[in-house]
């Protein structure tokens, strides 16, 4: 009797796990009713490009733009997007690229009323935009999330106006975090497989417990079930300043910095392939004042821990101007601690730039002399320049380029072949050499035969 009572358990345990998964999925119809509300649509419209094709400023132009806005009228072109609330006052988040440059901008709510906005701040850096309606009532408004708490696998809900049918809600998984995908600017977003199409810019994504999560902001040309949205805890960090200033001003260290490859942190004598690696510092910097140097190597920041060069520019925006911070970085092998204070960047100053990366040697080279850096446009005035490349050499393997200068090999400075060729004559097992290209400079690494 033992054996069937295990069979009936089994079987009765079986039939049970439908409703058992069942039942961890979210109530989408209360969470829809809940949620819709503080869900808008938002039409924007500009004055289109010149039918002429002209530029601006010539008598042949403005003759042009009589006869078209004659005879067509003013040519514009229509944006539509979505945007949510945030404040029962009528503040509303949603991607800069729904407004941008807009002449006039239009809120439509989910019970169909519709207001004119004003655009209140924008962060084209991060794709975002804050516009505000008035209003004689109180509005809904939907709840802030943790994005950093978010899952992969977790259930979320779009909710927006894609191909403007509104008020459409999509449901999906995360299916991954940290993404980067080449339509600048956007970095670390939630990919989720919720449909996500063109009118979903700037709509909430929320959890299943109705919260937003992130904001909707981005498809994949072709792609199916694939989908990117603003980790929502990137735009609380602005927040504040988009409503107070209109704009965000972002902190200055005055450094430019590379990954660190595995090659790297063999030839800087650290454990593992993390951090950032300082390429150059600005003079008179905070990074300078701090008395950081190129060849440091950022570990933590903030009390954070840098796993990659994406992570210090992310840490450095949520940071306060003005703040002192500590700074933990890898000089020759050993750890040091420094205090740098964030200084706001007034545009023309270079803020942190990751710097193309290129792994090192084997070409034909010359010495730079003046005619040399005149022909070749070079900014470096002392150094080794590479000339050519060699097809199945190591400068080949490692993608250097004519017009590469060699600035330094193992730390020390190269200004003649004679130097090159000595340093070259007692290499290690991986070199390090800095590499000036352009305006940049990188270090890389080599492995000669």
């Amino acid at each position: 009797m033992k054996p069937i009572n295990s069979i009936c358990a089994f079987v009765t345990a079986l039939s049970l796990l439908p409703t058992l998964v069942w039942s961890q999925v979210p109530n989408f119809v209360a969470l829809s009713k809940q949620l819709k509300p503080a869900v808008v649509n938002i039409s924007s419209s500009k004055k289109g490009h010149n039918p002429s094709g002209l530029d601006n400023g010539t008598d042949k132009n403005n003759f042009f733009d009589q006869f078209f806005n004659t005879f067509l009228g003013d040519k514009r072109t229509e944006s539509l997007g979505s945007g949510f609330l945030i404040s029962s006052d009528g503040y509303i988040l949603t991607n800069d690229h729904v407004v941008d440059n807009a002449s006039e901008i239009k809120v439509q709510l989910a019970g169909g009323e519709t207001y004119p906005a004003t655009l209140k701040g924008i962060d084209r850096n991060l794709d975002l935009a804050l516009v505000k309606i008035e209003s004689n009532k109180t509005l809904p408004t939907v709840k802030l999330g943790n994005s950093s708490k978010l899952e992969t696998g977790e259930w979320v809900i779009a909710i927006g106006n894609p191909f403007g049918l509104e008020q459409t809600v999509t449901v999906g998984i995360v299916s991954a975090k940290g993404r980067v995908i080449d339509a600048a600017p956007y970095d670390n977003l939630i990919q989720t497989d919720a449909s996500i199409n063109p009118g979903n810019s700037g709509g909430p994504l929320f959890n299943s417990h109705g919260e937003v999560v992130g904001i909707n902001t981005a498809i994949v040309a072709g792609g199916q079930g694939i989908g990117f949205a603003i980790p929502i805890d990137t735009a609380k960090s602005i927040l504040p300043q988009l409503k107070q200033t209109g704009h965000v001003q972002r902190g200055w260290l005055g450094i430019t910095i590379q990954k660190v490859s595995e090659d790297l942190a063999t030839s800087f004598k650290i454990a593992n392939a993390a951090g950032a690696l300082i390429t150059s510092v600005v003079h008179d910097s905070p990074a300078d004042h701090a008395q950081l140097l190129r060849g440091d190597i950022i570990v933590t920041f903030n009390n954070i821990k840098i796993n990659s060069i994406s992570d210090l520019p992310k840490i450095l925006n949520s940071v306060a101007i003005g703040d002192q911070v500590e700074i933990s970085i890898f000089r020759n092998g050993e750890k040091i601690e420094r205090i740098i204070k964030v200084e706001p960047n007034h545009g023309d100053a270079k803020n942190i730039t990751p710097t193309t990366i290129a792994n090192p040697l084997g070409a034909t080279t010359m010495e730079i002399t003046f005619e040399l850096q005149e022909r070749l446009g070079l900014l470096a005035n002392s150094g080794i320049v590479i000339t050519s490349v060699q097809e199945h050499g190591a400068a080949n393997q490692a993608k250097l380029q004519p017009g590469d200068v060699i600035i330094e090999f193992n730390d020390q400075p190269v200004a003649s072949k004679s130097d090159l060729e000595k340093y070259l004559s007692k290499h290690r097992k991986v070199d390090r050499l800095l590499i000036q290209r352009g305006e940049g400079l990188f270090f890389a690494t080599m492995r000669l035969p």
